[in-house]
């Protein structure tokens, strides 16, 4: 019975954390915004975009940034802790647009290369044969531009939403969701 109800204060924890809530609501902003850029700019329904790496606005970003600037907002900005969410906040929006936009890149260039550099079709029935070699994922980082955007989606999700709504706990308490006050 003790596992039950320590599963239940955990789950209360998490419920009732508006920096994690808020976090993850510019994540999806971010990633939701990117299926409407699919609808306005490129006129096409891809629902795949929802959980595809890359493009227009970085969703890492929102992450990120909404979580640290939450994270400020709660604990203060003088915070240790929010010294070391912005650092962390840094290392991942450099990493979207530097190593990782690098390596889509050379992804491109390596699936430009000719089929006939390597075989790419082995025989089925010989179990020696190199396994079949797919093209590499070219959309995996971004550029600074979409990097910026989704930094500046996070805040702007994740603050008024922290400051004005509170945590998911206290928005279902509000409305008269849960029984317990």
């Amino acid at each position: 019975m003790s596992g039950a109800v320590s599963a239940l204060n955990a789950l209360g924890g998490i419920l009732s954390n508006g920096v994690l809530a808020w976090g993850l609501a510019a994540c999806g902003t971010a990633q939701l915004s990117k299926l409407l850029i699919e609808l306005v700019v490129h006129r096409r329904w891809r629902p795949a975009v929802l959980v595809e790496t890359g493009g227009m606005p970085s969703s890492h970003s929102a992450l990120m940034t909404g979580t640290t600037a939450a994270l400020g907002w709660d604990l203060g900005f003088g915070d240790p802790l929010f010294a070391l969410a912005a650092v962390l906040s840094f290392i991942v929006l450099y990493d979207a647009s530097g190593v990782r936009r690098a390596a889509g890149l050379t992804a491109e260039r390596v699936n430009g290369l000719p089929d006939g550099l390597w075989d790419t079709h082995p025989e089925a029935a010989d179990p020696t044969a190199a396994p079949v070699l797919r093209p590499l994922k070219e959309n995996l980082g971004h550029t600074r531009q979409e990097v910026l955007i989704g930094s500046l989606i996070g805040p702007l999700v994740a603050l008024p939403g922290l400051a004005l709504l509170g945590s998911p706990w206290q928005i279902a308490q509000q409305a008269g969701w849960l029984p317990l006050g």
